[in-house]
Formats: structure tokens, C-alpha cells, sequence
């Protein structure tokens, strides 16, 4: 593991009365997948939208890259690939237009890779964004988040109210694939189980806190119960008290 592609250090963020962000403190090395998990409302989109730059610290810092994502967007989203569960594409594009559309702003984009995956993802290079399934939007919305083989994949509830094929598709072979190259993925969901099945770094945050940061398999070594390995889904409700 090299330099942390993410550090934060005690991040506090409050809208109004509610505090979003108590205190959170994260270090993420090159080179993993990271889940972070929670229930909705937790504090993980909040986060997210810090890592980002769409938020600034009100104490605390946010580097990513070693940079200030808010004092230097450029430099920092140029690097990032992102995917949210809104996932907005603008619906009156075709499929090619969109990848010729997105590739204008990348000087990096991979021409080869992205057919690669719009072949491997199934999408017709003349359907209009706006016909395609939930499923198909999500395959394009990942394909424009990793057509320039960014070096950092945000993942924000990527699928949430997708099937499981789907969901496959995401979480499985392009996951593990970024980071088996070496790049970095942050993966958040309240779908623990799919989590579990990618993640090598687990961080737990209820109501804007974390509760729990450690590598998977730590965690399920130190929570055993009469022998057996808990699931990520029990050990959150053991750790938080709730599903």
C-alpha cells in the first residue's frame, strides 16, 4: 500500500440542528475497494459529496490525492470516476453520443476500453438514454465513470433499486477489476451483503459516526460467535443495534 488516496481528518459537518458528520477520521491507501455502510441517513452520501468537493469542511480537512478537492476540483475530479444512485444522463442522447459527449472532456479517455465495455455492458450505440432501462442506464452511467480509467471509482448507492444481475455486473467483475490494476474504489450501500462480497476494507458509520473501520476479514475474525463467523449484516446490527 502506497500514500492514502483519501484522508479525512476529523470531519464535522451540521445542517441547521442535525449533525450530518461527528468527528470522522478516514485514511484509505491506493489500491482496494472500500465499502462504507450504513443505513440512509447515516452520513454516507454527506461524505461522499466532501470527498467530492461539493462540500466544504466546516472543521476539519478532506484530501484527496493530497489535494483540497474544494480549493482544486480540477485537479481532483479529473482523477475521480463517479457513479450515484440518481445517476442523472441527459435522456434526448443516444448511447454514442453520450460516450462522444463525455470523452470531449477526459484527454485521457480510453477509446478501446469504453467499447469494451459498452460491448460487455450490451448497450445499442443508437438507443436514446431516456428508453433505457434502469439497468441499461446504470451499465451507461458506469461506463462514463470509467471510460478514462480514472484512478479513484466513487460509488454512491449504485444499486439501489436494480436487479441482480445488475447489481452482479457492478459490484463483481468491474470492481475487482479496477482494483486489481491498482486504482482505488470507494463503494457505499446499505446492502451490506453486497458489500461483503467485494469489499476488502469495511467502514460502518450510523448517525454520522463511525463505529467500526477496519479490513474485512479482521472484522470477521474478531466477531465470532460459538465459532461461527457473523455476517456483515449481523455484526452491524450487533455494533449499531439496528438493521
Amino acid at each position: 500500500m502506497s500514500e492514502s488516496v483519501i484522508h479525512v481528518s476529523e470531519l464535522t459537518r451540521r445542517f441547521g440542528a442535525k449533525t450530518a458528520l461527528a468527528s470522522v477520521s478516514l485514511s484509505m491507501p491506493r489500491g482496494a475497494v472500500y465499502g462504507l455502510v450504513g443505513e440512509n441517513g447515516a452520513g454516507k452520501t454527506t461524505l461522499i459529496k466532501h470527498i467530492l468537493g461539493l462540500l466544504r469542511a466546516q472543521s476539519g480537512s478532506v484530501r484527496v490525492f493530497g489535494l483540497d478537492p474544494v480549493a482544486d476540483p480540477v485537479g481532483v475530479l479529473s482523477r475521480i470516476g463517479y457513479l450515484s444512485e440518481e445517476n442523472d444522463l441527459p435522456g434526448w442522447m443516444r448511447v454514442e453520443e453520450l460516450i462522444r459527449y463525455s470523452r470531449a472532456f477526459y484527454p485521457a479517455w480510453d477509446d478501446v476500453y469504453a467499447e469494451e465495455l459498452r460491448q460487455a455492458f450490451a448497450l445499442d450505440p443508437t438507443a436514446k438514454i431516456k428508453n433505457l432501462s434502469k439497468g441499461q442506464k446504470a451499465r451507461a452511467g458506469l461506463l462514463i465513470a470509467l471510460g478514462y480509467r480514472p484512478e479513484l471509482l466513487l460509488l454512491d448507492e449504485p444499486s439501489s433499486g436494480l436487479d441482480p444481475i445488475v447489481r452482479r455486473d457492478i459490484l463483481g467483475a468491474v470492481i475487482r477489476t479496477i482494483a486489481d490494476e491498482g486504482r482505488t474504489v470507494l463503494f457505499s450501500s446499505h446492502l451490506l451483503e453486497e458489500v461483503e462480497q467485494v469489499a476488502d476494507h469495511v467502514t460502518m458509520i450510523s448517525e454520522g459516526k463511525i463505529v467500526l473501520s477496519a479490513p474485512l476479514n479482521d472484522i470477521k475474525e474478531s466477531h465470532r460467535v460459538d465459532g461461527r463467523v457473523l455476517s456483515l449484516d449481523e455484526i452491524f446490527v450487533a455494533r449499531v443495534g439496528k438493521a
